[in-house]
C-alpha cells in the first residue's frame, strides 16, 4: 500500500489534479506495476480512501460526453507531507526482504536432488526471461528516459543479474553435491 499511495501522491504533486482514470492510465504508461508494488486497478479504492483520511480532496466532477462522470482529486497540504515522509521512509529502507529459497535450501532434501535441481534450474531460467525482457523494455525506452530513470531501469538490471549469478553458483554447488556432471 504505500507504494500505491507514493504514486498516487507523486503524479498529483507532478501532474495536479486528476481523475481516477487519468492517474491509472499514467500507471499503465509508466508500467508501475513491473518496478513497484503497484496494481492499477487498486488505484481507485486507494483514492476514495485517501480522499477519506484527508490526504487527497475531491476538486471538482468532470463528464465527457456520454461517458460516466469522473470525480477529480487533488493532493492536500496533509497530502503534500505524506509524500514527502513516504518519500524518506523509503529512501531509509534498507532491509534486505527476506527470500523463501534459503529456507528451501535448508530442507530441500525432502524432494531429493534430481527434483531440487531441476526445480532451481527453472527458477534461474525464469529469472534469464525477466532479464531479457527488461534488456529489451529498457532497449525500448532509451530514446525517452531521463538520466533518473535509465538509474532505474539499471537497478532492476543489476538485480537480476545478480540473481542469475547467485542460480547459477548454486547450480555448480548442486552439481557437486549430487555427483552429476
Amino acid at each position: 500500500m504505500r507504494a500505491t499511495r507514493l504514486f498516487i501522491l507523486g503524479a498529483l504533486a507532478d501532474g495536479g489534479p486528476m481523475h481516477g482514470h487519468r492517474i491509472r492510465a499514467a500507471a499503465q504508461v509508466d508500467r508501475v506495476e513491473l518496478w513497484a508494488d503497484v496494481k492499477p486497478g487498486s488505484l481507485y479504492g486507494a483514492l476514495r480512501r485517501m480522499a477519506d483520511e484527508g490526504v487527497v480532496e475531491v476538486v471538482r466532477t468532470e463528464q465527457e460526453g456520454n461517458l460516466p462522470a469522473r470525480t477529480v482529486y487533488g493532493i492536500t497540504g496533509k497530502g503534500r507531507a505524506e509524500l514527502v515522509s513516504l518519500i524518506r521512509s523509503v529512501l531509509a529502507d534498507t532491509k534486505l526482504r527476506p527470500d523463501p529459497i534459503q529456507l528451501v535450501l535448508l530442507h530441500g532434501g525432502e524432494i531429493g536432488p534430481d527434483e531440487l535441481r531441476a526445480a532451481v534450474q527453472r527458477r534461474r531460467d525464469a529469472y534469464a526471461t525477466q532479464l531479457g525482457f527488461w534488456r529489451n523494455l529498457r532497449t525500448e525506452a532509451e530514446p525517452y528516459l531521463t538520466r533518473l530513470e535509465a538509474v532505474a531501469f539499471d537497478y532492476t538490471l543489476m538485480r537480476l543479474e545478480t540473481e542469475l549469478a547467485w542460480h547459477d553458483r548454486l547450480l555448480a554447488e548442486l552439481t557437486d553435491t549430487t555427483g552429476q556432471p
